[in-house]
């Protein structure tokens, strides 16, 4: 999950984390990644979103997690499941509900664990059955971007080192990313500073997204959210879940790391 609200400038206090921090993150970020692995066989035709909602917070709670989104607040909104999970041309913060997935359908599965008081955060996209050729570049590149951007995860690299890979990468092989949405740190709130932007900001906008300098056991999510279309985006009349407003496919790929000198670690590696 993802959120537009951030703090400016300064490195708040506990945006560099401790290894006991570190170490508590890393178990949620274990149930997350467990999760979406397991999800995995219940992609399928006929399966509806709001049974792998189920399926996911079972195993979460099993595991000693609680469901970070069920319940998450934000602009007066309450997020009703554990995950969200948006199909085609629903980029992010889809409702579990009794749809039923198709063949062809691109399924875009973000989950979220808080344990012990720390969070972990991944996303996947999944087709169902068999998917177009186009899909599957637009799948690949989402996943490519995020391993791009992953490579940019270095003390003393900046946000925007992150931002402009994945743009750069993604604009190249012709599609386009959200604006409006970002990666995040997290720890101890589920959206911390810094703001991860998918695109390096224009001037005018970069006070919002500060291109900050990465410092080690930083613990950050990197998320591309990609478009087949165009970038400009819709938000539902359920207030949550966010489309393409061209109704192009999107998809969505996010992993939970640790700023770790020249290489990062990927906390939640699936």
């Amino acid at each position: 999950m993802v959120s537009k609200t951030f703090i400016k400038h300064k490195y708040p206090q506990g945006t560099i984390k401790t290894e006991e921090e570190i170490e508590l993150i890393k178990e949620s970020c274990r149930i997350v990644a467990e999760t979406l692995v397991l999800l995995k066989d219940y992609v399928k035709p006929d399966e509806t979103t709001l049974n792998l909602d189920k399926v996911a917070e079972e195993y979460i709670r099993s595991r000693g997690g609680i469901p970070a989104f069920k319940g998450y607040e934000t602009g007066g909104l309450v997020f009703p499941n554990s995950l969200c999970i948006s199909i085609n041309d629903e980029v992010i913060h889809g409702i579990p509900n009794n749809r039923r997935l198709k063949v062809g359908d691109l399924v875009s599965i973000d989950c979220g664990v808080l344990k012990n008081g720390y969070y972990g955060d991944s996303a996947i996209t999944y087709g169902v059955g068999e998917i177009s050729e186009d899909d599957k570049k637009l799948m690949a590149v989402t996943e490519k971007a995020l391993e791009i951007g992953i490579e940019q995860v270095k003390r003393g690299n900046n946000v925007y080192d992150i931002s402009r890979a994945i743009q750069s990468y993604v604009e190249m092989n012709g599609f386009s990313l959200t604006r409006e949405y970002c990666g995040h740190g997290l720890g101890k709130s589920l959206h911390e500073f810094p703001a991860i932007p998918n695109y390096v900001p224009p001037l005018l906008h970069r006070d919002n997204f500060p291109n900050v300098k990465l410092e080690n056991n930083m613990v950050i999510a990197i998320e591309p959210m990609v478009h087949k279309g165009r970038k400009e985006i819709k938000i539902a009349s359920d207030k949550w879940t966010v489309l393409t407003r061209d109704g192009s496919k999107a998809a969505h790929f996010e992993h939970t790391v640790v700023v770790n000198d020249n290489k990062a670690i990927i906390l939640t590696y699936r």
